[in-house]
């Protein structure tokens, strides 16, 4: 599983840039990082190194930051690898909230999604072989 920082941010000028300047200070790196937004806020989305001095950081900066769990998973170079996952975690009743990809270290892509039902996706996915993260 993996651990994501949730901040929610005004939807105006400056903030994610904010945001990210405390990070930096903070040292921490960020290894993924996705915007959602709406007219008056926008949650960033953040995978780090370090998630408790980044909650740190960012709360004492005045950030509105919680940490949630989210499944992991490597989908192998080819043409429906994706597809074919999530038709097994559909057919399993897992409903996939959100998701985004990242490069991991070894360069391989990784998809980091939230669901309701993390223990389900996960035995779905390892049931079909799936590398988890």
């Amino acid at each position: 599983m993996i651990k994501q920082i949730a901040v929610f941010l005004e939807n105006k000028e400056g903030q994610a840039s904010g945001c990210c300047k405390v990070l930096k200070e903070a040292g921490v790196n960020l290894l993924a990082l996705s915007i959602a937004d709406t007219k008056d806020f926008g949650i960033l989305r953040i995978i780090t190194e370090d998630n408790a001095s980044a909650l740190n950081a960012l709360r004492a900066a005045g950030y509105l930051s919680s940490e949630v769990e989210l499944v992991g998973l490597e989908v192998p170079d080819k043409a429906g690898a994706l597809s074919d996952l999530l038709i097994a975690l559909g057919e399993g009743g897992v409903n996939v909230e959100y998701m985004y990809s990242y490069a991991g270290a070894d360069g391989h892509a990784k998809i980091a999604f939230k669901t309701g039902n993390p223990q389900k996706a996960v035995e779905i996915l390892q049931g079909v072989g799936a590398k988890i993260v």
